[in-house]
C-alpha cells in the first residue's frame, strides 16, 4: 500500500481520490491522469489495503477496480458502506465487465457509477468531477456540524444510520456500553423510536430516552433532498435538571428533585422510593412546588417542568 497524501482533502483544497486496483500498470496510469488534473492520489493494491487505508485516511472518492484476487472490488465496496463512516463515499467501478448484470452488481454493492476498460481520460475526469462535486455538498452539512461541534447524525429513510459527527459516537458509545458506530446501525433503544417517527407515528420530530442518570434527546433538523434524515443529539444529566428546574422556579434542591421526577411520570409513592424519603414527606414538596410555580395540581406542574427542560 502506499499513498501520495497522508490526509484527505478538506472542501475547497485539492480532492483526494483512493485508487483500489491490482495491476501496477493501471496504477501508474491513474495516478498520471489524476495527478496531471491536480487531485491527490492515494493508492491501494487490493481490497484489504484499501480497507487498512480507510483506517487512516478518508478520501473524497473511490476509484475500485471490480476484479481482484482475494478481495474482489464488489466485496471491498459492500464492507467500505457497511461503515458509517464512510457511507457518504463515492465509488466508481472501473472494471472490463460490460455485461449488464456486471453493472446491476457494482451499483448494489453500493457504487455510484462506473467506467469501463480500457480507460478514456475525459470520460474518466468528467465522472470523477461530476462525483465529486455532488459528494461535497452531501457532506457540506456534516462537515459544518464537525466544525461546530455538534453531536449530529445522518440516516436514510429506513433508519440506517449514514453517518455521524465524532461527538455523536462519543456520546452514544458512553451511554449504550458495547455499541459502536461501525455496528452499521443506531443502540436498539433508540433504533426503534426513530424507525417511528420516520413513519410518521407518532407526528412529532423529538424522541426523548432516559439511560442512566442522563435524558437523551434525539431532534430531527431537516430531510434533505438526497432522502438524508439529520438529527441532533442532546444529553441532560440529572443533575444539570434538577438545577435548572431550582434556578428557573426558585426551588430547593429537593423541590427540584421532586419536579423531576413527577415530570418522569412518576407517582408520590414511586418518587419517595427514589429519593428514599416518605410518600407524606414528597406531598409536603408538591405543596411547597405548586405554591412557587403558581399552579394547582401535578398534571400542570409536570408540564412546567418538561417545559422547562425542553425549552
Amino acid at each position: 500500500m502506499m499513498a501520495s497524501s497522508t490526509s484527505a482533502a478538506l472542501a475547497g483544497a485539492a480532492a483526494t481520490v483512493l485508487v483500489v486496483d491490482d495491476t501496477p500498470e493501471s496504477l501508474r496510469f491513474l495516478t498520471t491522469v489524476l495527478e496531471g488534473a491536480g487531485i491527490t492520489v492515494l493508492i491501494a493494491i487490493d481490497g484489504s489495503a484499501a480497507l487498512d487505508l480507510l483506517e487512516h485516511v478518508t478520501p473524497d472518492l473511490i476509484l475500485m477496480d471490480a476484479v481482484m484476487p482475494g478481495l474482489d472490488g464488489f466485496e471491498t465496496t459492500r464492507r467500505i458502506k457497511a461503515d458509517p463512516r464512510f457511507r457518504h463515499l463515492p465509488v466508481i467501478f472501473m472494471t472490463g465487465l460490460t455485461e449488464t448484470e456486471d453493472v446491476v452488481r457494482g451499483l448494489e454493492a453500493g457504487g455510484v457509477d462506473y467506467v469501463s476498460k480500457p480507460i478514456v481520460i475525459d470520460e474518466l475526469l468528467a465522472r470523477v468531477r461530476i462525483h465529486l462535486a455532488n459528494a461535497r455538498v452531501t457532506q457540506g452539512s456534516h462537515t459544518a456540524l464537525d466544525e461546530n461541534r455538534r453531536p449530529a447524525f445522518a440516516v436514510d429513510g429506513q433508519g440506517v444510520p449514514r453517518w455521524f459527527t465524532p461527538l455523536a459516537s462519543e456520546m452514544l458509545e458512553r451511554l449504550f456500553p458495547g455499541w459502536t458506530g461501525r455496528d452499521g446501525d443506531l443502540p436498539d433503544p433508540l433504533a426503534a423510536p426513530l424507525k417511528r417517527l420516520l413513519a410518521g407515528e407518532p407526528a412529532v420530530d423529538r424522541i426523548a430516552l432516559e439511560v442512566g442518570d442522563s435524558k437523551l434527546g434525539c431532534t430531527l433538523l431537516r430531510r434533505t433532498d438526497g432522502d438524508e434524515w439529520l438529527f441532533r443529539l442532546s444529553e441532560q444529566r440529572d443533575q444539570d435538571q434538577e438545577r435548572l428546574l431550582a434556578e428557573r422556579h426558585g426551588l430547593t434542591s429537593r423541590e427540584a428533585e421532586v419536579l423531576l421526577w413527577i415530570s418522569r411520570g412518576k407517582q408520590n409513592r414511586e418518587v419517595s422510593e427514589i429519593l428514599n424519603i416518605s410518600p407524606r414527606t414528597v406531598n409536603k414538596h408538591l405543596e411547597q412546588i405548586f405554591q412557587k410555580i403558581g399552579v394547582e395540581n401535578r398534571a400542570s406542574a409536570a408540564a412546567i417542568a418538561v417545559g422547562t427542560l425542553n425549552g
